[in-house]
This record gives structure tokens, sequence and C-alpha cells, in this order.
């Protein structure tokens, strides 16, 4: 199981063929813990990761794809061991992402930080965010929904969603064939199970819920005002608008044992 996309990229922004930058930010939870996230910008894809190991041990990867207007959540949740489960189990999430959400790729390429070892705490907590996710995704089928869908799903074959609205969305925007988008997917609508936590046969399907926090993320570009030599007044960037968000996942388990969290 990989654990260290990021790591195998530079610590420095580097201009080569491809344009890579990484931020590494300490990040102050509500319990006290401090998480380190790693942010990596490609802006010849432009694509941006997130990604960080969280104090409950699940490790999370958010992956975000500006062309193809769609982001990945991958998650690697720890077993229980005393239940036998010795492997973490890898989950992806695939939904529509909002340009608005986050700055872009390039701009995301140009933050530096004067002081790497401070503690961070983002400036604004944006409302909880609700992905009810009704299709299963064919990862090997799905390179429409985002190119990226095989590499970082591969380990999540059987446990990769999305969202159909988001495919019908996709489809106006970007022109793609919504019946090439759904060929790729299988319906599974959460409203037809019972909750894990009220289901008392472990062996049934049932709909599980798993959330977590992106704790802090440029969530927007700050503007001052300024004269320029001819005494115009101007507009320049001047820093960043940094935003915590929490994110919960609906869906759909073969067996409450997948989901024993939320039990």
């Amino acid at each position: 199981m990989n654990h260290t996309i990021l790591v195998v990229f530079l610590l420095i922004c580097t201009n080569t063929v491809l344009i890579f930058c990484q931020l590494v930010v300490n990040v102050r939870n509500k319990g006290g813990d401090t998480i380190v996230e790693k942010i990596l910008s490609n802006v010849t894809e432009d694509t941006v990761i997130l990604e960080f190991l969280g104090s409950d041990g699940m490790f999370v990867t958010q992956f975000i794809d500006f062309k193809s207007e769609m982001q990945i959540f991958r998650m690697y949740v720890p077993g229980e061991e005393e239940l036998g489960q010795s492997q973490p189990q890898a989950l992806c999430f695939i939904t529509r992402f909002m340009r608005s959400d986050l700055i872009s790729s390039d701009a995301m390429s140009k933050l530096r930080q004067k002081n790497p070892t401070a503690v961070r705490t983002p400036e604004e907590e944006k409302e909880m965010v609700t992905y009810t996710l009704d299709l299963t995704v064919n990862v090997e089928k799905a390179d429409l929904i985002t190119p990226y869908t095989f590499n970082i799903c591969s380990e999540a074959k059987d446990s990769s969603y999305t969202q159909e609205v988001d495919l019908k969305t996709i489809s106006k925007s970007l022109a793609k064939d919504y019946v090439s988008l759904i060929s790729a997917t299988s319906e599974l609508p959460p409203y037809k199970f019972p909750r894990c936590r009220e289901l008392p046969i472990v062996s049934k399907p049932c709909t599980c819920e798993l959330r977590t926090c992106i704790g802090w993320y440029p969530c927007g570009l700050k503007y001052c005002h300024g004269t320029d030599s001819s005494g115009k007044v101007v507009s320049y960037r001047c820093g960043i608008k940094t935003c915590k968000r929490c994110v919960a996942f609906v869906y759909v388990v073969n067996s409450k044992f997948k989901c024993l969290w939320d039990s």
C-alpha cells in the first residue's frame, strides 16, 4: 500500500518539463493534535494533491483535477486488529469540484512559507458538505470521469463511489458523453438500505457514513489596492484566505463489518 504519494517529489518548486511545488503545513485540530498536511501543485497537469495522516490513523488524499472539474478523496481506514482486520480499508469517493472552493494550481505553486515550523489555524470554517454516493465506479473504465481514477483508486476497485448528479453536471459543462460516463458505474442508492448502526446482522448490506476534515487549505486570494508609477489605483494579490471544511460521505457497503466506525 502506497502512503507516500507526495514524498517522491521535491520539497521545492521545479521548473523543468513539469512544474511541481509542494507545501508542508502544520495544522492544529480541535483535539489539540498537530496534523501535517502536504499540498502538491502540478501546474502542467492543472492538479492539486492535499494529503495528511489524521489523529485517528486514517490517511486521506484529496486529489483535485481542475480540467475535469472532479476531485477524488481516497481514504485508508485502519482496520480493527482485534477483529481480524490486519489491513486498512481503501475507499475512493469521486465528486464534482467547484473551482471557487480552492485557489488555482498556478496560484498554489507560488505559495511560500516564511516559517515552516509554525502551526497554522484557518481563518474560516466552512459548512460541512455531505455527499450521497449512489453509484459504484468501475475504476478501469472511469477515465472519462477523470483520467486519474485508476492510478489513485486501484486499491479500491470494489469500494469506489460517485454521484449521478455530478456526472450529469460535468457532461453538460464539459460536453462529455453522459452515456459513456454512466457506463463506468453501477447504481447502488443508499436510500434502499438501512443505516449500518441500525442493522443487527453484520453480513447484510447497509448504508455507511464516513467523515473527515480538511483542517487548512487556501480557499481564496486576497487583493490589496495601491497606485502604480502614474498614480493610477491598481489591485494586486497580497495573500491568501484559508479555510477548514469537513465532509461526510454516505454510501453502501456489502457488510456492516466494513463500517464499524458508524455502528
